[in-house]
């Protein structure tokens, strides 16, 4: 306790030196949660937007069913067993059906992907509801930025070609019932919903489907020939590599923010022995064992980590609350980087992070503080006492 009370003293007996590194060390600490809040939050913010526009609680592809080979789209469908036909009767899971068309829009030709949705489905956030409206056509639904790709607004008609099951080509108009705004790109992009009745009807393709999503509160069936289950963790496998490559990127920033102020305390650390000679040879001379004065000195740079949390928490608490409470705007641009964020994004602080974080750096400084004073051990008594250190 009595080396505790030294240390303290010492450290704050050191004046502005000590809290320049305190202040120092106190923006590695709010920059090393703020980015690892953000990344955090952009993994919460990508996986929930995904999940609840795309995969559910797992998908049930149909075994022909290949997402990187868009050339197996017309071929990959299939009667829908049973028992996933009675989720879907119960609203615990949404059929879709896929077939690749061509699109008109302002005599220019585009290719896209129709997607045959259930109106009354309740598993994706899609507005599916929307196409109950049958009053002018065939109705239709596209994402912003397939609108804003073709030049097209709600109320348009849009002539759409496709191939039916024995590969004769037929050609409608589609009319845009709604223009829809979603942060999940995988719905948007190239892609046409429509009602799965009249896709089916128009295709040659009754009864059948390309892919089956369940209800986050569905469990698997067993009794699905045919059919290949992905749960969560295979479809969000490739989406959490992409976030952990991004965490690592910004690694590299905050790891060097804490080399700065760890090479201010060792440098600091180095001074102090350097000035404090005289008293290290008394300390000896009354008794203190090398390890003590070691030890001293070791705690007296540590304690710089003590302070710089305390700082840290004056300014960094109100910063990261204002964060979390209002988010970061993201620019236009971030909506071509393929990952699910909205206009804002919301960083994710836990207690984990805070904890883990206030341990690292403890450590840290630690370490940091330690090295310098191991030239203490070979210190003798009487050449302290004349100002030496060797």
């Amino acid at each position: 306790m009595m080396m505790l009370k030294l240390a303290i003293r010492n450290t704050l007996g050191a004046g502005l030196r000590t809290w320049l590194n305190v202040v120092a060390l106190s923006f590695a600490f709010v920059a090393i949660i703020a980015l690892q809040g953000f990344y955090d939050g952009m993994n919460e913010q990508v996986q929930r937007a995904t999940v609840d526009a795309l995969y559910g609680g797992g998908q049930y592809w149909q075994q022909a069913y290949d997402p990187y080979d868009p050339l197996t789209y017309d071929d990959a469908h299939g009667e829908v067993p049973p028992a996933l036909d009675s989720l879907i009767a119960d609203r615990r899971a949404a059929a879709l059906l896929f077939r690749s068309a061509t699109i008109y829009p302002h005599g220019r030709f585009q290719p896209v992907l129709l997607k045959g949705i259930d109106p009354a489905q309740q598993t994706l956030s899609i507005p599916s509801g929307l196409l109950t409206d049958t009053s002018d056509g065939i109705p239709a639904l596209i994402g912003a930025r397939m609108a804003r790709n073709i030049g097209a607004a709600k109320g348009d008609m849009i002539t759409v070609q496709w191939r039916d099951v024995h590969g004769t080509y037929d050609a409608r108009d589609f009319r845009v019932v709604e223009v829809f705004r979603t942060t999940v790109q995988e719905i948007d992009n190239g892609q046409l919903w429509m009602p799965l009745g009249r896709l089916r009807d128009l295709t040659g393709l009754p009864g059948q489907a390309t892919m089956i999503v369940l209800n986050r509160t569905a469990a698997p069936v067993r009794d699905a020939d045919g059919w290949t289950f992905r749960d969560l963790e295979y479809l969000l496998r490739d989406l959490r590599s992409l976030i952990r490559m991004k965490e690592v990127q910004g690694s590299i920033l905050y790891m060097m923010l804490l080399f700065l102020a760890m090479l201010a305390i060792f440098d600091t650390q180095v001074l102090s022995i350097w000035r404090r000679r005289r008293e290290m040879g008394t300390l000896m001379a009354l008794g203190m064992t090398r390890g003590g004065i070691i030890g001293l000195f070791t705690m007296e740079g540590a304690f710089h980590s003590v302070l710089a949390a305390v700082v840290a928490a004056a300014y960094g608490i109100p910063l990261l609350a204002y964060l979390a409470n209002t988010g970061m705007g993201l620019p236009s641009a971030t909506d071509n980087f393929g990952f699910a964020l909205g206009e804002r994004l919301f960083p994710a602080y836990s207690p984990a992070l805070v904890f883990g974080t206030i341990v690292l750096v403890f450590v840290v400084t630690t370490i940091v503080s330690f090295l310098p004073t191991r030239r203490i051990a070979r210190l003798r008594p009487t050449d302290a006492l004349r100002g030496k250190l060797t």
